[in-house]
């Protein structure tokens, strides 16, 4: 029997303290992330660093076996920006990912978990707080 997709959709607004700059390696960490949600890769990550002004920052997606992946940021605001789309069809945790995230220590995390199987309800899930410092231990990995 075939397992069930699940269609959940997480999206994050943050803004954070330490954006990736230049030298950061996006694809490593979208490598890193993939594992930590127990996903797998199908095709990537393809990142690019924009040095545009007004538009500076790092764009990435990794395509995985059950959907993708997308970052996008930018360094120049008063709070730098991250924004990020994990979309699966087989169930991950926000935790996990919010953890992932802390690495860019965020002043403030918006997001949304849509069920996009069932008319884009909002899942109701756990509030990650980043008031201390969170970090994926050997449970998460």
């Amino acid at each position: 029997m075939e397992p069930h997709l699940q269609h959940k959709h997480l999206l994050v607004r943050a803004e954070v303290n330490s954006p990736p700059l230049e030298a950061f390696d996006l694809a490593t960490e979208l490598r890193s992330l993939v594992k930590h949600i127990d996903m797998k890769i199908l095709s990537g990550p393809h990142t690019a660093w924009c040095p545009v002004p007004g538009n500076i920052g790092w764009s990435g997606t990794v395509i995985i076996e059950t959907s993708s992946i997308t970052f996008h940021s930018w360094t120049e605001s008063h709070y730098p920006i991250i924004q990020l789309d994990v979309y699966s069809c087989k169930d991950f945790s926000i935790k996990t990912v919010m953890m992932w995230l802390s690495q860019f220590d965020p002043e403030r995390v918006d997001y949304k978990f849509l069920d996009r199987e069932h008319n884009f309800r909002t899942i109701l899930d756990e509030q990650v707080k980043f008031d201390e410092k969170l970090t994926l231990g050997k449970n998460d990995e």
